[in-house]
């Protein structure tokens, strides 16, 4: 009898174990599953760009790793809902994204979701274990851009005025830009002439060219003769002014020589992509460490100019040596 009793209690659970759902949110050993998650649209945005870039590349690279691109759109106000959203799917290991707004976000998101991992690229933020973060050293950057708007500014360069005056246009103001990157632009401009002047204004939208447009002009008519921008799509009017009115630009983070020839006579270079695969792989290979930040500038390798466009020979070799010298002397 007792045999009986046995063997239907057994059966009773193989029964009842066979009827329970799965948990959709296990993962296949091995597996990683990556959403890209895009503060804003991806086209003519070259952060976001090579952001998804090397994303691919490594899911290319790897064929146990699925990457989902999601363009978040340029409200700001709806991001964290999005990200809750998308998240809540449960079909992603990691989120990856690139802006200084995304840990809060992140950290609110992750106390409900807490088995996934989130890294941001272009942000610091410490301590919350589901997080990691990377910053780049933007103050590098912003030194050299601004020396040399600076040598151009006091140059004798065929569009250059007597007016010491250089010209910085940002979508909005937030932390790395308001502590990195317009204090670093306007040191180096000042370490080529200390009576260089910044003109510094905000469009408040990273898609408004038109705005940029109208601001770029009314500092062209209050002396600027170089300028540079952190705006996303809204440069883009910024740019067309410059080449309307014969302005320099200096440009950030990419190669944008080619898009106006003769006015844009600098580029800086950050190495987005290869920051993402190396990410990537080390997530892979299960290096990566969370709740610490990492800072990297030029002497890591994820910061630089670049030199060999033919854009850059349209500087005076005045300009081009000294250049040259400062950037010897300081990375």
């Amino acid at each position: 009898m007792k045999k009986i009793l046995v063997f239907l209690l057994i059966a009773s659970v193989l029964i009842t174990a066979g009827c329970v759902k799965k948990d959709d949110s296990s993962k296949t050993d091995g597996e990683l599953s990556v959403l890209v998650f895009i503060t804003g649209i991806m086209a003519g945005n070259p952060y976001y760009e090579l952001l998804a870039q090397g994303a691919n590349e490594i899911a290319l690279r790897h064929s146990n790793v699925k990457v989902k691109i999601y363009e978040a759109g340029t409200n700001q106000a709806e991001w964290e809902q999005q990200l809750a959203e998308m998240v809540s799917t449960n079909e992603y290991d990691l989120v990856i994204g690139s802006n200084p707004s995304l840990p809060e976000m992140c950290a609110n998101v992750g106390k409900t979701f807490a088995d996934v991992k989130f890294i941001i690229i272009d942000a610091s933020y410490e301590g919350n274990p589901q997080i990691r973060t990377f910053e780049y050293n933007q103050y590098e950057q912003s030194l050299f851009l601004g020396y040399l708007a600076g040598l151009v500014t006091v140059s004798n360069m065929p569009y250059a005025n007597s007016q010491k005056r250089v010209g910085f246009i940002a979508a909005q103001e937030y932390p790395l830009l308001t502590t990195q990157m317009v204090p670093g632009f306007i040191k180096g401009a000042k370490l080529a002439d200390p009576e260089i002047e910044l003109d510094f204004r905000v469009i408040g939208s990273w898609i408004d060219a038109s705005k940029a447009a109208e601001l770029a002009l009314a500092m062209i008519n209050s002396g600027v003769d170089v300028f540079t921008s952190v705006a996303g799509l809204s440069a883009q009017g910024m740019i067309k002014t410059a080449i309307e009115r014969k302005k320099y630009v200096v440009w950030y983070n990419t190669d944008a020589y080619d898009s106006a020839p003769g006015i844009i006579v600098g580029c800086g270079i950050m190495e987005q992509k290869k920051l993402v695969m190396e990410i990537l792989e080390d997530v892979l290979a299960g290096r990566m460490e969370y709740g610490i930040s990492a800072s990297l500038g030029v002497k890591e390798g994820y910061l630089g100019f670049i030199f060999d466009n033919p854009g850059y020979q349209n500087l005076s070799e005045d300009i081009k040596t000294r250049f040259e010298s400062f950037i010897n002397e300081h990375y």
